[in-house]
C-alpha cells in the first residue's frame, strides 16, 4: 500500500498552515509576554537560520533519506512486514524513538551540544524557535536518520510521511500558547508547556523533556519534568543574527566563563 504523492503534499500544506495559525494564536494570545523588539529580532534569525541551512538541509535529507530506503528497505527490522497501518504506526514509533535518542546525547555529550546549543540560544519561546538550528546539527541528525532507516527497514514514502508529521510537532511544540486539556494531553504527547521546561536556562532543568511527539519515552527513561522556568535562552551566551548563530557552537560556556570570571567552576551545572 504505497502512499501516493499528495500524503506529503498536503501534509507539507499543514506544516505551513500550522506554523501560520500558531504565529496569529500567539499574538491574540500569548502565554508569556516577550518584548516586540526580542520577537522581531529572534523571529527574522530563526527564519533566516531556517531558510539559508534548514531549507538546504531539509532537501539534503529528503534526497538521502529516500535513497537510502530505497535501496536498503529490504534488510531491517520490519523489511518483511506487509506495507500497511500496522507497519507505517510502529514505523513511526521507532523513529520517535530515535529521534528521542539522538536529542537526549545532543545534550549529554559535548561535542553535540556545541552545535544542538544554538537551538537552546533563542531568549523567546515562540513557533519560530522550531526552526532555529545549526546546519551542522542538522546535518548529523541525517546521517542518524539514513542509519536508523536502514535498521528499521521501510520503504521512502513512509519515512518522508514521518519526518513531515515530525516537523508538525516540532512546530506544535514550540507555540508560546496554552490551552484547555494541556495538561492531560502532554501525557500522550509532547506539548508546549513540556517543551517550554526543556528550554529553560537552567542546565539541570533543560535536561530534561528530550521526547519530540510521543510522551512515553521520558516517562520511561525518567527524563520528564512538569515545571515553568522563570526564562528561557542560554545562560550567558546569546546570539542575535545569523553569523553569530553559526559562530555559537565553537564558544563554549565554560571558556566564556572563564573569561569574564563569572563561574569559576568548569564544569556545567547539570
Amino acid at each position: 500500500m504505497n502512499a501516493p504523492p499528495a500524503i506529503a503534499t498536503l501534509l507539507l500544506v499543514a506544516v505551513v498552515g500550522l506554523f501560520l495559525a500558531l504565529i496569529v494564536m500567539e499574538k491574540l494570545h500569548p502565554l508569556r509576554a516577550f518584548s516586540r523588539d526580542r520577537l522581531k529580532a529572534a523571529f527574522s534569525t530563526n527564519t533566516s537560520a531556517f531558510l539559508i541551512n534548514n531549507l538546504i538541509m531539509s532537501a539534503v535529507s529528503a534526497s538521502s533519506l529516500i535513497m537510502v530506503a530505497g535501496a536498503y528497505s529490504r534488510h531491517g527490522l520490519l523489511a518483511n512486514a506487509p506495507d500497511g497501518p500496522a507497519k507505517w504506526a510502529l514505523s513511526f514509533i521507532l523513529f520517535d524513538f530515535a529521534v528521542y535518542a539522538w536529542h537526549f546525547a545532543g545534550h549529554r555529550f559535548e561535542p553535540l551540544w556545541r552545535f544542538h546549543k544554538v537551538h537552546h540560544s533563542d531568549r523567546t519561546f515562540q513557533v519560530s524557535t522550531g526552526l532555529r538550528f545549526h546546519v551542522f546539527d542538522q546535518f548529523l541528525e541525517v546521517i542518524v536518520k539514513c542509519l536508523c532507516t536502514v535498521t528499521i527497514g521501510v520503504e521512502a514514502h513512509v519515512v518522508i510521511v514521518c519526518e513531515v508529521v515530525r516537523m508538525l510537532f516540532v512546530l506544535f511544540h514550540h507555540a508560546n500558547i496554552t490551552f484547555p486539556g494541556e495538561k492531560l494531553l502532554s501525557w500522550l504527547i509532547i506539548t508546549p508547556s513540556l517543551h517550554r521546561a526543556h528550554h529553560s536556562t537552567r542546565r539541570s532543568q533543560h535536561d530534561s523533556n528530550f521526547g519530540v511527539v510521543l510522551a512515553v519515552w521520558d516517562m520511561i527513561f525518567g527524563t520528564r519534568k512538569e515545571l515553568t522556568p522563570k526564562s528561557v535562552g542560554l545562560e550567558l551566551i546569546q546570539a542575535e543574527n545569523l553569523v553569530q548563530l553559526f559562530s555559537l557552537a565553537f564558544v563554549t560556556e565554560e571558556r566564556l566563563a572563564q573569561v569574564i570570571h563569572l563561574v569559576p567552576r568548569k564544569r556545567r551545572d547539570r
